[in-house]
């Protein structure tokens, strides 16, 4: 093993390497290594924090889970109230991830200005709404406190500011139509006062939703004080979402229904599966061509130390030991190109994730810069999987070892 490996290294840094022709070639196949991890690591960064960002930002409007009448499903507005009195709330203790859960409601309106109107719809949060999921996308004034008495102020989406001319400190009258009455009869109006102004980036949201008190849309749909339109449960592994819908429906009423996110939104979240498909893609392409540049090297460097490979055949060292020589060196060669390209892509990731250089459509991504993900698993995850598949790659062209004569190959010399 120490001779083996004494070999590799003057085969690495021996002075007839220096002015070798292989040279040129080894550097091109280092390269190739390190730009093929650069890219590695900015496809996975970028395609996992893509999917976590949207994930969190529809988590945000809805929860992950919704707990609601049968009636709700399919409607933009809460038609029917579900109580508060309820033995999964406010704790759903039967099942675990559950880290929070709240009371909302929706109701359709209309907001009209002197010279333009804009139809919304108003999101009533009461007490128990966890605002830690929003804070991140308010960009202007602060979140609305919804105390014991009902609060006339109101969160409102840039876009609709922006369409309306509104600014923080601004009026926001806002109509909603009367049910079961005359269609003469005059509709209920709201002047809510703005108090902040967010901005999520999905502008499937941000277009219509703004949040106001719960008790505003209780009192107009006559309901009781204790009753809501649906609950929004948040879990703690997204991954787990499917199973956690199904263990919540199991411990709820049978009057009542369970909708994940990712059925509800369906159409987003089978685009954010796509990119799972583009990566695995792309990394099986890097890492093809990573080896085939390893591949030409090693048997550049191969044919190059012909006579020396003759000589240790008439020595008496076997195939396997002289093969395992150039792997050596190859390991090496890749590991080299593994270090200069972790260390650039990283650096590259880092540089984004504080400065949000690389920036994106936000009315095509849902975000207006590229978002990464660093996770040192993934990161192990790649150099391992680039280093064993490009050593196994190796070993076919290896074989060609044992092709050579040593007599042929020492007369040559």
């Amino acid at each position: 093993m120490n001779f083996e490996y004494f070999i590799a290294k003057r085969l690495i840094k021996g002075k007839e390497h220096k002015s070798s022709i292989s040279t040129p070639i080894i550097k091109i196949a280092i390269s190739a290594i390190a730009i093929g991890m650069i890219m590695m690591l900015i496809t996975v960064a970028t395609g996992i924090g893509l999917q976590r960002k949207i994930r969190e930002k529809v988590a945000a409007f809805n929860g992950h889970i919704l707990i609601s009448s049968f009636d709700n499903n399919s409607s933009v507005e809460s038609l029917k109230p579900v109580s508060k009195d309820q033995s999964f709330y406010p704790e759903l203790s039967q099942v675990q991830g559950v880290v929070h859960m709240q009371g909302v409601a929706t109701k359709m309106g209309i907001i009209r200005t002197e010279t333009d109107f804009d139809g919304v719809v108003v999101k009533g949060v009461g007490q128990d709404y966890n605002w830690d999921y929003f804070k991140e996308y308010l960009i202007e004034g602060r979140l609305p406190d919804f105390g014991e008495k009902t609060s006339e102020e109101i969160l409102m989406s840039a876009h609709i500011a922006n369409r309306l001319g509104f600014t923080i400190g601004d009026k926001a009258i806002t109509y909603f139509l009367k049910k079961d009455v005359k269609s003469n009869a005059n509709p209920f109006i709201r002047a809510f006062k703005i108090v902040g102004i967010y901005n999520s980036g999905l502008q499937e949201f941000d277009e219509k939703y703004l949040f106001a008190d719960i008790r505003h849309i209780i009192r107009m749909n006559k309901w009781e004080e204790n009753e809501v339109g649906n609950f929004e449960v948040f879990i703690d592994d997204f991954d787990q979402i499917n199973i956690k819908g199904q263990q919540i429906y199991e411990e709820i009423p049978s009057i009542l229904d369970t909708q994940t996110i990712t059925l509800k939104y369906g159409t987003i979240f089978e685009w954010l599966k796509l990119f799972d498909l583009n990566i695995i893609g792309i990394i099986s392409i890097i890492i093809l061509v990573a080896g085939i540049n390893m591949i030409t090297a090693l048997l550049v460097l191969i044919l190059e130390k012909t006579p020396m490979i003759g000589i240790l055949k008439a020595l008496g060292s076997s195939d396997w030991s002289i093969r395992k020589m150039f792997l050596y060196n190859a390991a090496y060669l890749i590991a080299i190109g593994l270090f200069w390209g972790n260390l650039i892509g990283v650096g590259l990731l880092l540089i984004q994730d504080q400065y949000g250089v690389v920036g994106l459509n936000p009315e095509t991504y849902y975000v207006s810069t590229a978002p990464v993900y660093i996770n040192v698993g993934y990161i192990l995850l790649l150099n391992l999987g680039t280093m064993v598949l490009c050593l196994i790659m190796l070993l076919i062209p290896s074989y060609i070892v044992s092709k050579i004569s040593p007599t042929k190959s020492i007369r040559f010399q």
